[in-house]
């Protein structure tokens, strides 16, 4: 590395199940360190063989998550920006995908010099290489802007026995060696399952994985135990004569009131304590100024997990989607809605509405799921309609809007939900019956939503236009007395994340703008673009086509959900006139 400096690393691993939490665990582990002012960075390996996210469906994999550099990644890199308040890039997920296209191109430029390439030593150094690589480039947060990372969380997707975490795992256990002992330390996340009537906790499943794990060569450092409860008495006991793991670093981390209080479990039971001791991080020197940044931070953080677990007054918010059967699909969206939620000491209540069942056609076929999905729209304190493809569900969706339009309830839209904001718009004032998007009709009559020229039909993976770009408010009356504009402070440009192929049609709004439908912010690179509108006179009504959703922090709120959130609870007035909506709170939360 230039600097010389050596990163410490911190690998997280599961057994026993998938889905079992070791990207809450890594999350959670990363933020106590910043606790301490140290930097950190992560890194998500995925074992599939995709090259990236982009085409998985959300329903099989949940969220694709979007990066500044346009990286279409695993949603286990919203969770790490959002602990961690970094901004990572592409390079930090690791797919077996990337892996075997970079050393096969190797193999073609003749880099190998004619040898045998194999999966060791050439696979499973590529992927060391590229952690060492990526675990050493400086994050861009707060404090720790342009300084090289003191640790790098390295979550190892996959459960310890599958066939394709395979070199992944060889890979770990020869990297350990490459950047010593003090520099390397081993979380494993296992099961400890309830069985029988009397709730008894087995060990097993989680002694079988430990062994399975140290016959790859890997020695857990920690256990994380997954369990519905804390661990019982003699549990820890158990575990540390048959996993050969110390008493102290096993961590129940059992079921809690909200992941928020997942980094305060751990802290309670010492895990900064035994990662200080087993990375020497006491060498590390760290800024008195950091270090008194860090010691805020787990102040904001107590208060924010605090607040989740209060009896706030409910604010109900219906998500209007055709994703709604696997809540990871907008899981982005969830965690906004939370964290403006809690800045403005509401709590959140969702109403998942799938978009079809408000369809006319429902009402016939199914009769009973047709009025409930009416029931949940019309009692919510506000809408929202997210980002999604295909045609399943945009009519319901478009309905959503009007419904919001037209009886004034707070509507926020995301990429999708603006466009069909438009289509209704178009259909209901404008006149236009045959209004509709380009992605569902080619050949529609009235064409208000259409592809964009750049992009690429032939191809699905990585073509949209994505990634971070600048959007630039209108020099109108109406831009800059906007209620959009003034919860970005006042600000002229911001840059949001995008991951869309088609956009408003902008030979038609002008017709929209006279009718009292504004696009108060476009692109900054040629002013044609429509990125944010606003309706006038009406509490709430906005939509966007970037995704505010993937630059929410918990005690930052994205500015779109923000608003939905303060006119969805009727404080939002009171807030744009710069009241303190917070005077009920003994902490006070930095907006």
């Amino acid at each position: 590395m230039p600097s010389g400096k050596q990163t410490k690393y911190i690998i997280v691993s599961g057994g026993v199940i998938s889905g079992i939490g070791k990207g809450i665990i890594a999350s959670s582990t990363g933020l106590l360190l910043k606790t301490l002012g140290l930097t950190v960075t992560s890194i998500k390996i995925d074992p599939y063989l995709n090259i990236d996210a982009g085409t998985l469906s959300p329903l099989d994999h949940g969220e694709v998550f979007v990066l500044d550099d346009g990286g279409e990644v695993d949603l286990d890199l919203g969770n790490y920006e959002r602990y961690l308040n970094v901004t990572l890039t592409r390079d930090n997920n690791i797919t077996t995908g990337k892996i075997y296209r970079e050393v096969i191109d190797k193999e073609r430029r003749g880099d190998y010099l004619g040898k045998t390439v194999q999966v060791v030593p050439h696979i499973t150094n590529a992927i060391q290489d590229w952690v060492e690589r990526v675990g050493s480039v400086a994050t861009s947060s707060d404090h720790s802007a342009g300084r090289e990372p003191d640790v790098c969380i390295v979550e190892l997707g996959g459960t310890v026995g599958d066939i394709e975490s395979a070199p992944f795992i060889e890979a770990m256990r020869q990297f350990q060696f490459r950047v010593g002992h003090d520099n390397f330390c081993l979380i494993h996340v296992s099961l400890i399952p309830v069985v029988g009537a009397v709730g008894e906790q087995k060990t097993k499943p989680t002694q079988a994985s430990v062994r399975d794990l140290r016959g790859l060569g890997l020695s857990p450092d920690i256990l994380a135990c997954r369990s519905a409860m804390p661990l019982e008495e003699g549990i820890r006991d158990k575990l540390a004569m048959f996993c050969q793991v110390m008493p102290q670093q096993i961590f129940s981390v059992h079921d809690c009131e909200s992941l928020y209080h997942v980094p305060i479990l751990l802290h309670q039971q010492g895990l900064v304590d035994v990662l200080t001791d087993r990375l020497k991080l006491t060498q590390l020197r760290i800024a008195p100024e950091i270090r008194a940044d860090g010691d805020t931070l787990w102040q904001q953080w107590r208060e924010f997990a605090r607040r989740r677990a209060r009896d706030l007054d409910e604010t109900a918010i219906a998500i209007v989607g055709k994703y709604t059967y696997l809540a990871d699909s907008y899981i982005s969206v969830v965690k906004a809605l939370e964290h403006a939620a809690l800045n403005v000491n509401r709590k959140i209540r969702i109403c998942w509405v799938e978009a079809s069942d408000l369809e006319p056609a429902t009402m016939h076929k199914d009769p009973l799921k047709y009025h409930e999905a009416w029931q949940h729209l019309c009692a919510a304190n506000g809408i929202l309609v997210p980002g999604g493809f295909g045609e399943r569900g945009v009519e319901g969706k478009v309905l959503a809007a009007k419904w919001a339009r037209e009886h004034s309830v707070p509507y926020l839209g995301i990429c999708l939900g603006l466009q069909v904001a438009v289509i209704d718009f178009a259909r209901h004032v404008c006149a236009m019956p045959h209004a509709f998007s380009a992605e569902f009709r080619e050949d529609c009559e009235d064409p208000v939503v259409i592809f964009m020229p750049e992009i690429d039909r032939s191809t699905m993976g990585g073509t949209m236009r994505l990634g971070s770009r600048p959007t630039r408010f209108q020099d109108t009356p109406f831009a800059r007395a906007s209620k959009i504009k003034a919860l970005y402070a006042g600000a002229d440009e911001v840059h949001e994340r995008h991951r869309h192929r088609y956009e408003v049609n902008p030979a038609r709004v002008a017709e929209f703008e006279a009718k009292g439908l504004h696009f108060v912010g476009r692109d900054a690179e040629t002013g044609e673009r429509m990125e944010i509108l606003e309706l006038e006179e009406h509490p709430y009504f906005v939509a966007v086509q970037y995704h505010p959703e993937y630059l929410t922090r918990p005690l930052n709120p994205s500015p779109p959900f923000l608003g939905l959130l303060l006119a969805a609870s009727n404080q939002l007035d009171a807030y744009l006139a710069g009241n303190d909506i917070s005077h009920t709170v003994e902490t006070k939360l930095t907006i």
